[in-house]
């Protein structure tokens, strides 16, 4: 039993070992590749136009693929900030109905109605419902009102 487990390890271990060598050669293979097209461009501008030129051009073409790396990274992080953001709404909204369907909470709001009197309890529940309508207004204002943090 444990040795076809073991057996099992040692094969995923084997093929992710050689997925990641694979891996690693064609990201250097394409590492040298690059180099290679950047100095033919290189030497390409430098004969026809002079070596600033050359530098300038080379300069240019690394600044827009950094523009570009730094803008997919931007809106990756958004994305990812926005699908915490929607999981959060849902873990609260998920909480709050599972509060009120808990049987025992039920049962001891039942007990608080009983001790106290429907007759005293009801001025109690409305000025409690009218102050979480304030909060949940406020706390949606908050929330497009608020700055995203630097980092």
């Amino acid at each position: 039993m444990f040795q076809r487990i073991i057996d099992g390890i040692s094969a995923s271990t084997g093929t992710t070992v050689r997925l990641t060598s694979l891996a690693a050669g064609a990201a250097f293979a394409l590492f040298v590749t690059t180099c290679f097209l950047c100095a033919a461009a290189f030497i390409s501008v430098l004969e026809k136009y002079g070596p600033v030129q050359a530098c300038l051009a080379g300069a240019g073409i690394f600044f827009l693929l950094t523009l570009a790396a730094a803008g997919s990274y931007w809106g990756y992080k958004r994305e990812v900030q926005k699908r915490a953001q929607i999981a959060a709404e849902r873990a609260a909204k998920s909480a709050a109905s599972s509060m009120l369907a808990d049987p025992m909470l039920l049962a001891t709001g039942l007990q608080i109605v009983r001790a106290i009197g429907v007759k005293r309890l009801l001025p109690i529940l409305a000025i409690g419902g009218v102050a979480l309508g304030i909060m949940a207004s406020r706390a949606g204002v908050s929330d497009e009102t608020s700055a995203e943090p630097a980092e």
